[in-house]
């Protein structure tokens, strides 16, 4: 697994998974390859230092340091991107909390120190979404289908 730094024509800044090189600009070529947070398609890759993700090693992945919660993946059977992103977006769900449609106004109160810092889930607009960009306020957008596939129960 190749892990690249990508960077869409907004500035946003985020991380993509490959098989390869050649799986990353084949994927580009057809727009597969979209930033998270506006959707734009238009992505280039940022120098960064090479890194790869090997079957025989453990992926990492701390909840922003809040606690020892870890995902591992099983050395003992084949890598399956879509199963880790599941895993990872099962312990985000597990580790945050729902504010449904009102996540543009709570991620306001969290930013501007008006409600206590903490990490939460919801749904936005797209024109919420890029006004909370326009803001400097951070955020990752997980696709509709993807959600629709973790259980969070």
């Amino acid at each position: 697994m190749k892990v690249l730094d990508l960077k869409c024509q907004l500035g946003h800044s985020f991380e993509g998974w490959f098989g390869s090189e050649q799986d990353f600009l084949s994927q580009c070529v057809a727009s597969q390859v979209c930033c998270p947070i506006c959707n734009d398609s238009h992505i280039v890759k940022q120098l960064s230092a090479p890194r790869l993700l090997l079957s025989s090693r453990r992926a990492q992945i701390d909840s922003h340091g809040n606690n020892n919660d870890h995902v591992y993946i099983d050395s003992t059977k084949p890598f399956d991107p879509a199963e880790a992103l599941a895993e990872i977006v099962t312990l985000f769900v597990s580790n945050s909390t729902d504010v449904g449609d009102k996540f543009a106004v709570e991620a306001r109160k969290i930013f501007y120190g008006e409600s206590t810092e903490r990490a939460i889930r919801g749904t936005a607009t797209r024109q919420e979404a890029r006004a909370l960009s326009d803001e400097g306020i951070d955020i990752i957008m997980i696709p509709t289908p993807i959600r629709n596939k973790v259980s969070i129960h």
